[in-house]
Formats: C-alpha cells, sequence, structure tokens
C-alpha cells in the first residue's frame, strides 16, 4: 500500500503531546464500516483492534445504527442523568431477560459514568464501604484504568507513574502463571494473610481480570479463578472482576468468568456493553451489597441514552440466542489459534508463545522491540494490530465478533507477512 503524507499539521501542533494510537497509525481515518476502516485518501484498513475492544460488533452496524437513528429522528432523550427514561428500561428489561436470568445472576445494576475507569472507582468505593476497609488487592501486570483508584490496582510502572502522586491502598499479588507453576497458587497471598507481622491489611476485596489484556493477553486458568473465588469467599473479601474488555462476548461466553463457574460479588462492565462504541459503563454487583446511599455515587454523564438504545438493540440482535454467539466466537478463535501456530512454526526462536482465549489473543516476540516493528508494518499492509504488555512485547489481536471467516484469514495473511518482513 502507498500512503501519501497525510495532513496532521493541526493534531500536532494544537493537540496534547499525550496523544498516542495516531503516532502508531499516522492517517486520517475518515469512515468505516464492519471490520474495514478508510482514510481521507480512500486507503483501506481492516480493524483487528476494535476500538480496543469497544467494537465487538464492528463499525457502524447496521441493526443498532438504525436503531440509534430511529430514536434521534423522534427526538428521543438524549442526556437524562440516573432520570428514568424509555431508553433506560428497555435496556434494563432486555439486560435482566437476556443476560442476567439465564445464567442466574441475582446483580444489581449501577451506572457510574460513562467510561471503564468510572465502573471500576465505583466498585472500588463499593467494595471500601461494604467491608469498613481501605486495602484492595489486584495482580501483576494489571490495568484497571487511569483515574487515581484504578491506578492503584494498576501494575503498569509508565502508566503509574503519571499519576504525579503515590497510589496508596493497593497491595499486587502474583497473577496466574506469574511464577511458572514453581509455587502453588495463592501460598504467598495466603501467608500474607495469615500473618499478622505482613504487613498487609486485612484487604476489603480483590480485583482481576480473567484476561489480562493491557497487560500481554495473560489468560488464568479456570481452576485459577476458582480458587481465587474460594480464597475471597473464606478471607471475608468481596471478588471483584473487571470485565470491561473480556466482557461482551470477547472470549465466547457474555461474562468472561462464566467458563470458570464463579459468581463475583462485583463486576464491572464497558467498552462493547452499548454496542457502538458509545460511551457506558456498569457496575454490577450482588444485591446486599447495595448500601448506597442516593447520590453517594453520581456523574453528570451516567445517563447516556442513546447508548441504553444500542446496548438494547445490540442484546437483542446477538444475546437472543447466546450459544450461538459463542459458538462462532470459539470457532473464530480457534481460526486465529491454529494461524499463529503456523506462524510460531515459521519462526522458532523468535516467537516466545501465542495465547488467548474466543477472539482476544496474543503473540510474544523475545526480542521486545519486534512487536512494534511488526505492527508497524502491519499498519503498512493495511492491517490494524497493537501491542500490549510491560514492554509492549506482545501483538494484540483483537477483531470484531461479527468478522467474517474470510476477512479473519486475510488479516492473519497480512501479520504473517508483516512477521517475516520484520525479520
Amino acid at each position: 500500500m502507498t500512503i501519501t503524507q497525510p495532513d496532521l499539521s493541526v493534531f500536532e501542533t494544537l493537540e496534547s503531546e499525550v496523544r498516542s494510537y495516531c503516532r502508531g497509525w499516522p492517517t486520517v481515518f475518515d469512515r468505516a464500516q464492519g471490520s474495514r476502516l478508510y482514510d481521507e485518501d480512500g486507503h483501506e484498513y481492516l480493524d483487528f483492534f476494535a476500538g480496543a475492544g469497544s467494537l465487538n460488533y464492528g463499525h457502524n452496524n447496521a441493526v443498532l445504527k438504525r436503531a440509534l437513528i430511529d430514536y434521534l429522528e423522534r427526538d428521543g432523550i438524549t442526556h437524562g442523568l440516573d432520570m428514568s427514561t424509555t431508553a433506560k428500561r428497555a435496556f434494563l428489561e432486555s439486560f435482566q431477560s437476556i443476560v442476567l436470568r439465564p445464567r442466574d445472576l441475582p446483580y444489581k445494576v449501577m451506572f457510574p459514568g460513562p467510561t471503564g475507569t468510572n465502573a471500576v472507582e465505583s466498585a472500588l468505593k463499593l467494595a471500601r464501604k461494604v467491608k469498613g476497609r481501605e486495602a484492595i488487592v489486584s495482580f501483576t501486570n494489571a490495568f484497571h484504568g487511569m483515574s487515581l483508584g484504578s491506578l492503584a490496582v494498576t501494575g503498569n510502572a509508565f502508566k503509574r507513574a503519571g499519576a504525579g502522586i503515590p497510589l496508596v491502598h493497593g497491595t499486587p499479588m502474583p497473577f496466574d502463571h506469574y511464577l511458572d507453576g514453581r509455587v502453588p497458587d495463592f501460598l504467598w497471598f495466603e501467608r500474607l494473610l495469615e500473618d499478622q507481622g505482613s504487613g498487609l491489611n486485612q484487604p476489603a476485596a480483590v480485583i482481576v481480570e480473567t484476561v489480562q489484556g493491557e497487560g500481554g493477553i495473560n489468560v488464568a486458568r479456570p481452576e485459577w479463578l476458582r480458587g481465587l473465588a474460594e480464597l475471597c469467599a473464606r478471607r471475608d473479601m468481596l471478588l471483584i472482576v473487571d470485565d470491561i474488555q473480556m466482557g461482551c462476548g470477547r472470549t465466547g461466553a457474555f461474562f468472561s468468568f462464566e467458563e470458570a463457574g464463579i459468581t463475583p460479588d462485583i463486576v464491572t462492565v464497558s467498552k462493547s456493553i452499548s454496542g457502538y462504541g458509545l460511551p457506558m459503563s456498569l457496575c454490577l454487583f450482588k444485591p446486599e451489597l447495595d448500601v448506597w446511599e442516593p447520590g453517594e455515587h453520581n456523574g453528570t454523564f451516567r445517563g447516556n441514552n442513546p447508548a441504553f438504545v444500542t446496548a438494547s438493540a445490540a442484546l437483542e440482535t446477538y444475546w437472543t440466542d447466546g450459544f450461538a454467539m459463542e459458538k462462532q466466537t470459539l470457532s473464530r478463535g480457534q481460526q486465529v489459534a491454529e494461524a499463529l501456530g503456523t506462524i510460531q512454526d515459521e519462526h522458532r526462536g523468535e516467537i516466545k508463545e501465542h495465547r488467548g482465549r474466543g477472539l482476544v489473543w496474543g503473540m510474544e516476540f523475545h526480542d521486545k522491540q519486534r512487536a512494534g516493528a511488526v505492527a508497524r508494518r502491519a499498519f503498512e499492509l493495511g492491517l490494524l494490530v497493537e501491542t500490549s504488555g510491560p514492554e509492549s512485547e506482545v501483538v494484540k489481536l483483537l477483531p470484531a465478533l461479527t468478522i467474517t471467516p474470510e476477512e479473519l484469514d486475510e488479516g492473519l495473511r497480512t501479520l504473517a507477512r508483516a512477521v517475516r518482513e520484520t525479520g
């Protein structure tokens, strides 16, 4: 693909230096549909990024777009804070009947604000309020958001440094596989809880991702998650599952913890819950934890009614028969796994490992600079992929759940070429 130098002057002179994705993808995007984006010069890009997991059903999904347009054209409520609206009622009814009841999940639903980190902040506040304790346990290589409370339970040193102040009341523990199986699961954690001299205050809660996306596509085993849930119950700690990126079907089932057969006390959901890339997040929790006073946690944009509309449409379209959606995602995931296995076989000694679940996959390189080079070459070839891991050593694949097998094969062939041409 030949790319002419785009006009980036206004972005470079006016926009903050904090911008990041645009540096890896130096073009000006103009439109998108399904799994394809187009820049203002008409170049086409296959999307294996999906809005960092916010576009599980693709760009401008036709069914969701129609529902949104119809709602806006009839002058439906756009901004509603936490007022009762027809759009919110429709979403709550759909979420209860399509998601919660079939899974026998008793959760109350809270709308904490429009972003994932809003949901995490509310979960941490609620856990501390319920238990009357400050300490929260998180895990190595975790990522939970960029606001101060979320950063305190995030592992990445670069992101933590941006806080500018000490990040307190969070204690990291080893994630699954972190010690390469040399130590029994939770031995260190349990010992610290038992020892009055350990310096670990009794935690209010433990927060965990079932698959660490930003941390490098680190996949927790179902038995490890079950062991964590049992430990939390036995030691009077709430279990918070951060399902912001891995929920809404990314790993197969609607919630990523379903495979492990656990019921977390609190669950955070965002990104693809709106289905259309519109800001929306949920904090779900067991009814006995609903100890909030009215207005004790709020936010101006916690009632994004257009997002309620597209969220309802997404649930009714893709999750009324959740088994079919899960089966399709797992089938596509197997296609990715086989292709990555072939790439690894062709580059023995260069690729450390490929790993993932459903439609989230990562390919880790021994040379930590290689992943970035592969992502840059993939962009030149018309494929959008990002990197993850503490040193950006993993190429991360996050295609839409609605991607076709043909599109998936096309992207995987482009990825294979990018690996070959950066060797």
